[in-house]
């Protein structure tokens, strides 16, 4: 068992989910694993008696569940996020593995803040979120019916964080030295090269394609730290402000 702090670390956010029940089911599901934070992004029904019935001896965990009214701000704080989807996509940051997702988001949470989103029950994750996301989790599944119910789904990643957090070898922390980016940096980032796109032509506004999408699974892929996020932005500002007149 490692740093009994590395769960409470990896919140379980749940998007625009529809039916109560679930909401209440993936707290019990949380629960029986020792996590502990929920974090709802504009659920359909909350709070409500079905979510209580349905969580059943973890009505602290639900009641102590924070509401969002968007993703970013779901992810205000996090370094490392992971999406859960059977839906394949264009352009999504790399898919990997419910046992080795545990594994990076434990690892992660020994020194920072991380999350995993889960998206309506009845059409997933939206590209825009998914774009969001370090990495694209999959969990083994019938390939002809591979559709899980939420809470299932919940609990099958909150068993694999259980189990990776009791590992006997778990990764060292990052140095103190190091300081991933948190969400919202990254996001402000993003802004500002769609707005320096913008400013000196290079981005077509009336055809903007996936130019904004392919940056932000670049970004992603390189997970930079605040310094570094610093830097690119000073020179996107450096770059506009040299072509003001």
């Amino acid at each position: 068992m490692i740093d009994p702090a590395a769960l409470a670390r990896v919140r379980i956010v749940l998007c625009e989910t529809s039916h109560p029940g679930n909401i209440g089911a993936s707290a019990r599901a949380m629960k029986t694993m020792g996590l502990s934070r929920l974090v709802l992004v504009r659920p359909r029904l909350f709070p409500y008696a079905d979510a209580d019935a349905r969580a059943s001896g973890a009505v602290d965990v639900l009641h102590s569940a924070t509401c969002c009214e968007s993703l970013d701000e779901a992810l205000t704080g996090t370094t490392f996020v992971c999406a859960l989807s059977a839906r394949r996509r264009d352009l999504t940051p790399p898919a990997i593995d419910v046992r080795n997702a545990a594994r990076e988001l434990v690892q992660h949470a020994l020194s920072a803040e991380a999350a995993v989103v889960f998206g309506p029950e009845r059409v997933g994750l939206s590209i825009e979120d998914v774009s969001r996301c370090h990495k694209l989790v999959r969990i083994a599944a019938n390939p002809e019916y591979p559709s899980l119910n939420l809470a299932a789904a919940v609990q099958i990643v909150a068993y694999e964080l259980r189990c990776a957090w009791e590992a006997d070898e778990p990764a060292e922390p990052q140095g103190t030295d190091v300081h991933p980016a948190v969400h919202e940096e990254v996001e402000r980032l993003v802004l500002h090269l769609e707005q320096s796109m913008l400013a000196t032509g290079f981005l077509d506004p009336a055809r903007p394609g996936r130019l904004i999408q392919r940056m932000r699974r670049l970004i992603a892929r390189a997970r930079p730290e605040s310094e570094e996020v610093a830097i690119l932005r000073g020179f996107l500002h450096s770059v506009v402000s040299d072509r003001k007149p």
